[in-house]
């Protein structure tokens, strides 16, 4: 039996209450974006809940058949302000591929460097949004200070701090810019120093780390069932990333470590998603200096764009990404025109939110913030 569930029990043999029903949402500030959840108390312990989404749906899949592929990429920074740069690298990817095209080796590593930067500006959003769940602002306004280097490096590529335009199909929409080499390698070990007096603000408080450790365990069997994905799903053990086990765009030419915990248990709890997403960060700086050595070996005058079709020919193709929140899919059947004549996203939280229910059940209802915290949520690319 998991150990969560052992304080619901005694509970209920100590008390006979009536259950009741709390409504959290759409506009609370656990949340992180509008979306409602229902949790059935038991006194102060949640027994059932229910995760309700669907405000933010904009048609976004139907509006892609209007448009033709060029015009789609600012769309897909849309999906995820936080991850706008790895949904249009995805979505130019999957073109790249309906198309039967191999775009440059130096367009292959600034898509890397350009998606790690990513990678750990999403991870700092969530780290700060952590923080205020837990009740500590220094744990928020540390990371975002930190983003905001990460932000920098996205002007200083393409020009836009989040909603990025930069992937496309071919390739990228520029290269480099002269002394960006030199700002990322700067930035990126100030971070790692940085970071950690964030990890020592947070493991060194007992609050913290209470409020974590112990709490909403999820097995790696539950992992497969639900369709768990991404930084929670190796925090249960599962050792499995797709950028290492499916790679793309020259990710097998770099070296870097899967932070994985509970291989042996195969069971993790609030605490480790937490750790995992921490590792993760460290490993994308390491990924960002090889690839940056990589482009620079490369040299200046290197292509970093192909001349694509405009029209793609019949077919369907499916495309994945390790998304900072897990795997990212895009389903394309084309019909031979310049628009696609269906494109369907997967999104990895539309399926960890699904895992509500599993992680809330046996947790007191002052720990769920925290525990939902950990889906690092973002409900644009969830409606969609």
């Amino acid at each position: 039996m998991v150990d969560s569930l052992v304080p619901v029990l005694e509970a209920q043999e100590k008390m006979d209450t009536d259950k009741m029903w709390v409504i959290w949402g759409p506009q609370h500030p656990f949340s992180h974006g509008l979306w409602t959840l229902k949790v059935q108390l038991d006194g102060e312990f949640c027994t059932d809940a229910d995760p309700i989404v669907g405000y933010l749906h904009r048609g976004w899949e139907k509006e892609t058949e209007n448009r033709d592929y060029a015009r789609i990429i600012p769309m897909t920074d849309r999906l995820c302000y936080c991850a706008s740069m790895t949904y249009s690298h995805l979505y130019c990817m999957t073109v790249e591929k309906a198309l039967g095209i191999d775009i440059p080796e130096k367009a292959k590593y600034i898509r890397i460097v350009a998606d790690e930067v990513c990678r750990i500006q999403s991870h700092l959003m969530w780290l700060a949004a952590v923080g205020t769940d837990m009740g500590n602002l220094t744990v928020f306004l540390w990371a975002m200070r930190e983003r905001e280097y990460f932000l920098d490096l996205n002007v200083k590529l393409c020009g836009q701090r989040m909603t990025t335009n930069f992937p496309r199909i071919g390739g990228v929409r520029n290269d480099v810019t002269e002394l960006f080499d030199r700002d990322i390698l700067r930035t990126v070990d100030r971070f790692e120093k940085a970071m950690w007096d964030i990890i020592y603000l947070i493991d060194d408080s007992s609050v913290f780390v209470s409020r974590m450790r112990k709490v909403s365990y999820l097995t790696r069997e539950q992992c497969a069932n639900m369709g768990l994905t991404g930084p929670a799903m190796r925090g249960c053990g599962v050792d499995f990333d797709i950028r290492r086990d499916d790679p793309y765009d020259n990710y097998d030419k770099v070296d870097f470590e899967v932070p994985v915990l509970n291989k042996e248990t195969k069971v993790g709890d609030t605490y480790d998603r937490y750790m995992i997403r921490i590792e993760e960060m460290f490993q994308s700086c390491e990924i960002i200096r090889q690839a940056v050595a990589k482009i620079r070996s490369i040299g200046k005058n290197a292509p970093y764009r192909l001349k694509t079709p405009t029209k793609v020919p019949a077919g369907t193709t499916f495309g994945r990404l390790e998304d900072p929140r897990g795997e990212s899919i895009m389903y394309l059947a084309s019909d031979g025109t310049d628009k696609p004549y269906r494109l369907k996203v997967r999104s990895p939280i539309f399926t960890n939110v699904s895992c509500s229910k599993a992680m809330c059940v046996g947790v007191r209802i002052a720990d769920i913030p925290a525990v939902l915290a950990q889906i690092d949520m973002c409900l644009g690319e969830t409606d969609r």
